[in-house]
């Protein structure tokens, strides 16, 4: 696949959906929450970290700010089960993308999500467009519309 094939994917994907986006391209990386913030020149806590965790066998994704860190534990309550981190190779079957640039909606299929309430008092938030390098900003209403995402608290 062409480095740019992923993020163009993405934003036909997203447009789909209604949502428009710009994808700004950093060739040092966007792969951290602390990298991307400081790319696009923004707070650490506008960064959203698309996760994708597997309940039992079936992948769920967690959208948190990139200030926080994900509890296993209250993400299993939600969908009373034990989650865990997705593998590199479950990341892309679930989302079609890979671990850094898997963005927050334009699976093959909608998985089921939360939203770290903490991103919802942004403005505007910063997610992955296809690639470890690439992102777009959003506001945290697309953010939920384009994902499906609830809001609970699921960080540390």
């Amino acid at each position: 696949m062409a480095a740019s094939d992923a993020t163009e994917r993405f934003a036909a994907s997203a447009s789909e959906l209604g949502i428009g986006v710009v994808v700004s391209r950093y060739p040092e990386g966007t792969r951290t929450a602390v990298d991307t913030a400081a790319a696009v020149g923004c707070d650490v806590g506008q960064i959203v970290k698309s996760l994708v965790l597997m309940a039992d066998d079936r992948p769920i994704l967690v959208l948190c700010s990139g200030a926080n860190r994900v509890d296993l534990a209250k993400v299993g309550a939600e969908f009373g089960c034990e989650v865990r981190m997705a593998n590199a190779d479950e990341v892309r079957a679930a989302t079609g993308f890979a671990i850094g640039g898997a963005p927050p909606f334009g699976h093959p299929a909608p998985l089921p999500a939360l939203v770290d309430p903490d991103l919802l008092g942004y403005d505007e938030v910063w997610a992955a467009a296809g690639r470890p390098d690439s992102v777009f900003p959003l506001t945290p209403e697309a953010l939920v519309a384009g994902s499906g995402a609830r809001a609970v608290d699921i960080a540390l």
